[in-house]
């Protein structure tokens, strides 16, 4: 008899199924449905990792990053055989790779000496947000998970990723594959179900940083919003995106905050 394959949530470098024992079906495999229990674990993992993870050197995030496309790579027949477009998984993995890149230049280019009129030192730098909730993409279940996940870990932020609620095999199958790559448990963690019923809660959630709306229906994005207001959340709208198209330093740029110090000359 055939091993039938068992898709679970990814906590904190993990695979549990959820504590509510709840499951739904997709394309006749049986998929975890996360409970807002589990959304809490997943919190709790993401805020655990971030001191070690933003704390890493950009040139090692960027080693990281680019792990995870080799594995992503090795991993191309399967996410095929999941309906995954040849061009679409060939995009993913120059997405990882193209991140992966910008590590250890994005500081560069956001950061400096800032001039001022008096004996000081003023530079700014560029440091992570914290812990960011993404809604995956509804309308790419590879590229478009991949676009909004690695700009976020990259630059040293820990997420808490809700799949696209008809792409969960998809997603689970990239999660293993960030699972045997070098990437700390808790940077990623990935739930599937239905984003609508723990979105909410993530939103509202006190110990969670900012928010990228990708994946959310109008009107949900605009209640995460507002549930997101009471923590002054960050938040990233969502908009019509090419997932294919360059994807510039949006993302990149979305999830960091400007760090100024002044220093004294000659001290």
């Amino acid at each position: 008899m055939a091993v039938r394959k068992t898709y679970k949530l990814f906590i904190g470098g993990a695979f549990p199924r959820s504590e509510s024992g709840r499951t739904y079906v997709v394309n006749d495999n049986n998929v975890a449905l996360a409970s807002r229990k589990d959304l809490r674990d997943a919190v709790v993992a993401a805020r655990k990792a971030f001191p070690g993870w933003s704390g890493a050197t950009a040139y090692n995030r960027g080693q990281v990053v680019y792990r995870i496309a080799e594995m992503a790579e090795a991993r191309r027949k399967e996410f095929k055989s999941l309906g995954v477009p040849s061009d679409e998984v060939d995009a993913a993995i120059d997405r990882l790779v193209w991140y992966a890149g910008w590590s250890d230049k994005i500081a560069q280019v956001l950061g400096g000496a800032n001039p001022v009129a008096g004996p000081y030192l003023n530079i700014s730098s560029p440091e992570p947000t914290g812990v960011v909730g993404v809604l995956a993409p509804a309308d790419s279940a590879l590229l478009g998970l991949v676009s909004v996940v690695a700009p976020a870990i990259v630059t040293g932020n820990t997420v808490v990723v809700l799949a696209a609620e008809a792409h969960p095999l998809v997603a689970v199958t990239f999660a293993e594959a960030l699972a045997t790559s070098d990437v700390p448990g808790g940077v990623v963690n990935l739930l599937t179900g239905r984003p609508a019923e723990t979105a909410p809660w993530l939103a509202s959630h006190a110990d969670v940083n900012a928010l990228d709306l990708a994946g959310a229906a109008t009107d949900l994005a605009r209640d995460l919003e507002i549930a997101a207001a009471g923590t002054l959340k960050r938040v990233l709208r969502p908009a019509p995106a090419d997932w294919h198209a360059d994807p510039g330093l949006t993302r990149l740029t979305a999830f960091l905050e400007t760090k100024t110090v002044w220093h004294p000359k000659g001290v």
